[in-house]
C-alpha cells in the first residue's frame, strides 16, 4: 500500500483521494468516495495523510471513530515556509500558495473565526474563501515539497512541518476529549470566593471590596476602572503609571490591599466566572480550541476560553472521572536544558545531563552554591537583562559557558540588524519581531520578552528590542518544537500500548493526560520516555536530559 495519500473533503461528505509518490506527484488516477470517514477507514495502511487542513478534516473523522497517525497539513507547512522565506504574514491559504505558483492576484486569508464556546464540531467548520481544486491542492503539496528541499537544512525544515501537523491532530483530539471539568465544584468555588451573585451588577464580595477602596480614598471610585484608580492616587498625591500589582505593591495607602484583592477577584468573575462556565463546559467537559503555532514562537494559544491561563483556584474543578486520575507533568526548567542543546556548549549540556536541579548544578560550576545568582544569570542570558546584578552575573555566566552566552547574543545580533532569526529546526521570527510581556519568563526578571500578543509585521524602531526578542526566541522557538515532539511521540506511545489514556490538555511546558487509574504509572513512564525521544529527534544525542516533575492526583489543583 502507497504510504501517502493525498485527501480532500466534498461538499456533500465525500473524499476525492489519490496516492501519491516520494515527489508529491499522483502515482495513480484520483478516485472519488461518497463518505470521507470511510475512505480513510478502508486505507489502513496509509502511513501519512496530506490534506488542507486538518481543522477541515480530522474533526469529521474523529466523529466517525476514525484516528489517524499521521498527516501533512498544507496551511500549516505554508505557514512556515514563508516565514522562513522571509515572507511571513503573507496570505497562507491552500489558494493563496496556488496563486502564487500562477503569479495570479494572492486572495487574502478569511477573517480570524471566533471560537463556539462549548463545542466540538462547530469549532473545526471549513471556511469559507479557501475552497480550491483538487488538482491545484496537489500542485500546491509537490511544491511545499521542492521548497523543503530548497531550505538550508531541509532535514530539520521537513521534522518541523511534519511535527507541525502532528500537533495539529493533538489538538483535535484534545478538543474532542475535552478537559474533566466538575461545574458543580467550579460554582462552588465561585460562591466561595465571590459570594451571592445580583442581577446585573457585580458579586456581594466584589461589591464590598468596591467599598471599601472607596471608603479608603474618601470618595466614590471605581476599581473596574484602570484611569480612575490612576486619578484617585493623583488626588491623594501619590504618582502612578498603572494599577499593575507589581506597581501598587510598593505604595502605601490603605487603598492598596483591597484594590488587589478586588482585581485579582475581579479577574476570575469576568475570565472564569458563572457565565464562562455557562457557556464553555458542557458534559462535564471544558473544550477549548488549541491553535497549534499561535504566536511567532510556535507556543500554542487558544481561540477564546482562557484554556492556557486558568487560575490555581479554578482548577478545583478539574476533577478527574470515578476511577481514573489526571497525570499532570511539568518540564523542568525546559528553555535552559534547550539552550545547552542548541548552544552546543559542552559545560552546559554537563550542567543540563542531570535530571537534578539545574540552577543548584549550576551555582556549583559557576557562582560559589549561590542558586539564585545563577538563575537570574541564565535567564537574563535568555531574556537579556543586561544592567545592575544581571550584568555581573551575565559576564560570570559568559566566563564559564561562552557558546551558551554566544548563540543568544549572536541572535540578539541579528535581530537587532533586522535579520532572520531560526528556531533549531527552523521556523523563522521576521526580521520586524518586536516584544511583548506574557509573564511567560523568569520570575526572577522583570518583564522577560515573549511573542504572545505580537503582531505581525509590526516594525518596531527600538532595534535593542528586537534584540532582546530574537535573543529569547531561539531558545523559546526550540523549546516549543520539542515540545510539539513530545506530544507526537507521547500521542503515538498511548496509541500503539493500547491505553485508555488521553492527552486532555497541553501548554508550553505542561501536558495533562487523563487516564484509568490503573494506568497512571506507565502513563508517568510514557511521558519521561517521550521527553527524551522529543530531545533526541530534535537535536541528536547530546548529554541534556529533559526530566519531568509528574503528579498522579483526582485534582488539577493538587499538583502544584
Amino acid at each position: 500500500m502507497t504510504e501517502r495519500w493525498a485527501v480532500a473533503a466534498t461538499e456533500n461528505g465525500g473524499a476525492r483521494l489519490v496516492p501519491l509518490d516520494a515527489a508529491g506527484l499522483p502515482t495513480a488516477p484520483a478516485v472519488t468516495e461518497p463518505d470521507l470517514a470511510e475512505a480513510v477507514r478502508s486505507r489502513p495502511g496509509v502511513t501519512r495523510w496530506v490534506w488542507r487542513s486538518t481543522t477541515e478534516i480530522y474533526p469529521r473523522l474523529l466523529a466517525a471513530g476514525v484516528p489517524v497517525d499521521r498527516c501533512y497539513d498544507i496551511e500549516a507547512a505554508e505557514s512556515l515556509l514563508l516565514g522562513h522565506e522571509g515572507r511571513f504574514g503573507e496570505p497562507r491559504s491552500a489558494a493563496a500558495a496556488h496563486a502564487r505558483l500562477l503569479r495570479a492576484p494572492v486572495p487574502p486569508d478569511p477573517a480570524p473565526r471566533h471560537a463556539v464556546p462549548g463545542s466540538q464540531s462547530a469549532l473545526f467548520e471549513p471556511r469559507s474563501g479557501t475552497e480550491l481544486p483538487f488538482d491545484a491542492l496537489l500542485q500546491v503539496y509537490a511544491n511545499q515539497l521542492a521548497r523543503h528541499d530548497a531550505t538550508d537544512r531541509p532535514d530539520r525544515m521537513r521534522l518541523l512541518t511534519a511535527t507541525e501537523s502532528a500537533g495539529m491532530l493533538v489538538a483535535g483530539e484534545m478538543n474532542r476529549a475535552g478537559l474533566p471539568w466538575r461545574a458543580d465544584v467550579h460554582r462552588d468555588v465561585l460562591q466561595e470566593l465571590l459570594g451571592e451573585r445580583y442581577a446585573g451588577g457585580e458579586p456581594r464580595r466584589l461589591a464590598e471590596l468596591a467599598e471599601e477602596v472607596s471608603a479608603a480614598f474618601g470618595h466614590r471610585v471605581r476599581p473596574d476602572l484602570p484611569a480612575d484608580v490612576v486619578r484617585a492616587f493623583g488626588r491623594a498625591g501619590i504618582k502612578v503609571r498603572s494599577t499593575r500589582r507589581w506597581e501598587l505593591e510598593g505604595l502605601d495607602h490603605p487603598a492598596v490591599r483591597p484594590l488587589i484583592q478586588y482585581k485579582k477577584l475581579y479577574r476570575i468573575w469576568t475570565a472564569h466566572g458563572w457565565s464562562w462556565l455557562q457557556d464553555w463546559v458542557r458534559d462535564g467537559r471544558f473544550r477549548p480550541e488549541y491553535q497549534p503555532g499561535g504566536t511567532v514562537s510556535g507556543r500554542w494559544t487558544t481561540n477564546g476560553g482562557g484554556a492556557l491561563q486558568i487560575p490555581k483556584v479554578i482548577r478545583r474543578a478539574v476533577v478527574a472521572d470515578e476511577g481514573w486520575r489526571l497525570v499532570v507533568a511539568d518540564a523542568d526548567q525546559m528553555e535552559p536544558r534547550v539552550l545547552a542543546a542548541i548552544s552546543r556548549d559542552r559545560g552546559l549540556m554537563e550542567v543540563a545531563g542531570h535530571d537534578g536541579d539545574l540552577y543548584t548544578a549550576l551555582s556549583d560550576r559557576a557562582f560559589h552554591g549561590d542558586r539564585d545568582h545563577a538563575k537570574i544569570a541564565l535567564l537574563g542570558a535568555v531574556y537579556g537583562q543586561t544592567s545592575g546584578d544581571g550584568l555581573k552575573n551575565l559576564a560570570a555566566l559568559r566566563r564559564r559557558f561562552p557558546h551558551a552566552v554566544a548563540y543568544v547574543d549572536d541572535a540578539a545580533k541579528a535581530g537587532e540588524e533586522g535579520r532572520l532569526v531560526r528556531t533549531w529546526l527552523g521556523r523563522t521570527s521576521p526580521p520586524a519581531a518586536g516584544s511583548g510581556d506574557d509573564g511567560e519568563g523568569g520570575d526572577d526578571l522583570p518583564g522577560p520578552p515573549a511573542d504572545v500578543g505580537f503582531t505581525p509585521g509590526y516594525a518596531s524602531s527600538n532595534a535593542r528590542a528586537r534584540g532582546r526578542f530574537t535573543r529569547n526566541f531561539v531558545v523559546q522557538g526550540s523549546a516549543a518544537d520539542w515540545a510539539l515532539l513530545l506530544l507526537a511521540a507521547l500521542r503515538r506511545s498511548l496509541s500503539t500500548a493500547g491505553l485508555r489514556a488521553e492527552l486532555v490538555f497541553f501548554q508550553h511546558d505542561e501536558v495533562i493526560v487523563h487516564c484509568p487509574l490503573e494506568e497512571a504509572e506507565t502513563v508517568v513512564e510514557a511521558i519521561r520516555a517521550a521527553g527524551a525521544l522529543a530531545g533526541r529527534t530534535a537535536f541528536g544525542e547530546t548529554p541534556v536530559r529533559f526530566p519531568f516533575t509528574a503528579a498522579v492526583v483526582r485534582r488539577y489543583s493538587d499538583a502544584k
